[in-house]
């Protein structure tokens, strides 16, 4: 390499590299950091150098040599590449390193469009001099690699097909405060905004992609999940074709319940026509989600529900197979398959279930959520007679179908929808949850649209944010975090805009939050405990206590100052019913934990002020924002110390945290010996949990004989799941002998290539035995 290369500058014109420029840019983003080599970097990216270079590729060229030689022995690199990856994203959105004061910013963007003209009205010029003294931009310093590519891809207000980026992290962050607590008191928003930002900005509070890309721009919609349930009538499905669209377009995850749809064959119009049965209109639904990319953010996904009795069932389960043919398969949307009590004891048994049209069953369809004595009542009654059209299978062969799918294909998901309604938030004689979300943490209830316009329909809305356990040093941290997260979300409930009627009248009547968690498996190997020797099951059970009483009691407070939800009337909380006195007994058997929180004393408050929101948690997969917080996803092991996972930006390496330090700690994915441990976990957070949790089920056909995961232990994990109150699953893993680096779900989510097939070796051991639930 020598100085004669000539670098083309951003105004077009050239002049010499100057090397010791880019050495003194590389050693800044070095300063402080270990096991990082200076030259190295150098070294990497000068070999591609060449002449007539452009100033930006130096720059992208120093970034992508930086994050190549990220690793488990020099996982500092992460950091070395993010803040050349940040130095690069500030020259191109401000034309300098430093940020412009945020006043002078603002006004930029929002006479430019980018940003709500709200801003300008709500805040004076003094106000946002105050806030400008809150920032520290020098946190953006602390992101890794990953989590500056994740902002960049998603999150940072920009144009999408220019590639201009008009903004950095820090004003992100401050200005979603400034929002949420625009409509605040003076005395007291710049109090919140203050402590809201640095618990967003430090990472204890993650925030999910619609509030992070969207709050602050004049699109306003951010909730992260949307539901969204079919009736039986031509014109109920086009408004829910019609409800999709509007709200796949604006960033939001969808899940679609059709399990009224009636089956193939059934008479329309007093019989003057044969029903085309569930898949055209399923097929219907799919080209609706499809039809928009989201603004480039994501793409648009759902899941959609349908019931185990369900006539046509064993056509519905084989819908995303690869095999067949386009006719019959739907294989761009995931699917809930809905499950009860019954269903399992009839498979235990070895017994038949009886499937149904649920148009030939009146009663049958509603009772199965809100009712199961009276669903097992009618179900018997139309089982024995003789008029209505039905179709008995053995049990364990519908149960063997669809745990083949979900193996197969790793996206067809579970719900049981007892669980959803016995230990719930809502009365399900008023209110009963008869569907789940994209991601199976959402339990709200729905009520099919007539029209599009029907305001007597009821399309559910949650708001999402996530307390980063990882940074969590004492458990009486969740009081003032719970306070930020409850009032923040529950202010964007108002301040969003509501494109459907019966959502904007669902919201404001249920106000539904959803706060979750990110970095449990940080969490677990910081305190030295793990997934599967139970080992940290007392202190899952002390998080998680701890966190939904301070969420509930923060949201009673709320009511104190704000009024209760309207439909607080429609919820178990009214009637003094907490998640402690309704969640499945048998939890007690794998955790003895004793309750620490006064409990008692906040039931008597919750019945006497009510509640501002109807719910208040559910854990989400967090996929994408806990890399911003550089935390491992959710409440999942992960699969290496170093995960490798595929966006549309590329491939991004990212260490889990502290590894130097707690590298003997981690508990990875395919360490553990079964599902048992973590599905424990997953049972004790779902004690309190007043949704539901985004569990998924790994398996690792390597450990079995001949490479075959028997069928009797998916079955067992069928059961234990139920066994323990848990309420939905979500992706089946299985392990495909590549790289355990590679987060295989989130790869496939990425490039929409399906699962490789696990071949399931039939074993009917567990048909007839002795589980009891």
């Amino acid at each position: 390499m020598n100085n004669t290369l000539l670098v083309t500058k951003r105004n077009g014109t050239q002049e010499p590299i100057e090397l010791d420029k880019i050495h003194k840019v590389v050693a800044w983003a070095a300063k402080g950091l270990s096991d990082v080599s200076v030259s190295q970097v150098e070294i990497k990216a000068q070999i591609q150098f060449y002449n007539g270079i452009k100033s930006a590729e130096i720059h992208e060229t120093l970034i992508k040599s930086a994050a190549d030689l990220i690793s488990t022995d020099a996982p500092d690199y992460q950091y070395l590449a993010a803040r050349l990856a940040i130095f690069h994203l500030r020259k191109k959105a401000y034309g300098q390193f430093e940020p412009p004061a945020l006043y002078t910013h603002v006004k930029k963007m929002v006479d430019a469009k980018k940003y709500d003209e709200h801003l300008l009205e709500d805040y004076t010029q003094a106000e946002f001099e105050e806030m400008d003294n809150f920032i520290d931009h020098w946190r953006d310093m602390n992101f890794s690699y990953a989590a500056v590519k994740q902002l960049e891809g998603k999150y940072l207000v920009q144009n999408r097909v220019t590639g201009e980026i008009y903004e950095s992290a820090q004003f992100l962050y401050i200005l979603v405060a400034a929002c949420l607590f625009a409509k605040y008191p003076a005395e007291s928003r710049m109090d919140y905004i203050k402590r809201f930002y640095d618990a967003a900005s430090t990472f204890k509070l993650s925030l999910p992609t619609p509030i992070m890309a969207g709050v602050r721009t004049p699109t306003r919609q951010f909730s992260s999940c949307v539901l969204i349930e079919a009736g039986d009538s031509l014109d109920s499905i086009n408004a829910t074709a019609s409800a999709i669209v509007k709200y796949v377009s604006q960033r939001a995850g969808i899940g679609v319940n059709a399990g009224r749809i009636r089956a193939l064959g059934s008479p329309i119009r007093g019989g003057e026509a044969f029903h085309t049965g569930c898949i055209p209109f399923y097929k219907h639904f799919q080209t609706a989600v499809k039809s928009c990319s989201q603004g480039g953010v994501r793409g648009g996904a759902a899941t959609l529900f349908y019931p185990l009795w369900h006539m046509e069932v064993e056509s519905l389960l084989v819908l995303k197979n690869n095999r067949g043919v386009e006719e019959n398969r739907v294989r761009h949307l995931d699917y809930g398959v809905q499950f009860n009590k019954l269903m399992y004891t009839r498979m235990i048994k070895d017994d038949y279930i009886t499937l149904f049209s649920p148009s030939d069953t009146p009663g049958l369809y509603d009772a199965f959520f809100a009712d199961q004595d009276e669903f097992e009542r009618l179900y018997c009654i139309y089982e024995a007679d003789d008029s209505i059209r039905k179709k008995r299978i053995k049990a364990i062969e519908l149960f063997s179908l669809f745990i083949q799918e979900r193996a197969s294909t790793g996206r067809i998901y579970l719900q049981n929808v007892d669980h959803c309604n016995t230990h719930s938030p809502f009365n399900p004689k008023l209110a009963p949850v008869r569907q789940s979300n994209l991601c199976l943490e959402i339990a709200l209830p729905t009520k099919p649209l007539s029209h599009v316009n029907d305001e007597e329909g009821e399309i559910a809305l949650c708001t999402l944010s996530a307390f980063n356990l990882g940074e969590i040093k004492s458990l009486d941290e969740f009081e003032e975090l719970s306070d930020l997260a409850v009032r923040a979300l529950d202010s964007l409930l108002d301040y969003q805009d509501y494109p459907v009627p019966a959502a904007y009248n669902a919201t404001m009547g249920r106000r539904t939050l959803g706060v979750g968690v990110i970095n449990l498996a940080y969490y677990l190997a910081k305190n030295g405990v793990k997934y599967s020797d139970h080992s940290a099951n007392g202190l899952v059970h002390r998080t998680f206590e701890a966190m939904q009483y301070y969420l509930l009691k923060a949201s009673m407070e709320l009511a104190k100052e704000k009024g209760a939800c309207p439909k607080f009337n429609e919820t178990t909380y009214s009637q003094g019913l907490l998640p402690i006195d309704t969640y499945k007994k048998d939890v007690d058997g794998i955790c003895n934990e004793a309750l620490h929180y006064d409990w008692d004393t906040l039931r008597d408050d919750i019945v006497k002020h009510g509640l501002r929101n109807s719910t208040l948690s559910a854990l989400m997969p967090s996929e994408t924002s806990s890399q911003i917080s550089n935390a491992t996803n959710g409440i999942e092991p992960p699969r290496g110390h170093i995960s490798i996972k595929a966006s549309k930006d590329g491939v991004l390496k990212q260490v889990v945290p502290e590894y130097q330090r707690l590298k003997d700690n981690y508990e990875l994915l395919w360490e553990l010996k079964s599902n048992d441990g973590y599905l424990q976990l997953v049972a004790i957070m779902q004690k309190f949990i007043d949704q539901a949790i985004s569990a998924n089920t790994s398996y690792d056909p390597g450990k079995y004989e001949g490479n075959k995961v028997p069928m009797k232990v998916l079955l067992k994990d069928l059961l234990t799941t139920y066994k323990l109150g848990i309420k939905t699953l979500y992706y089946h893993n299985t392990r495909d002998g590549a790289s355990d680096n590679t987060d295989k779900a989130y790869v496939e989510e990425a490039t929409s290539k399906p699962a490789q097939e696990v071949i399931i070796e039939e074993d009917d051991d567990c048909a007839g035995g002795a589980c009891k639930i």
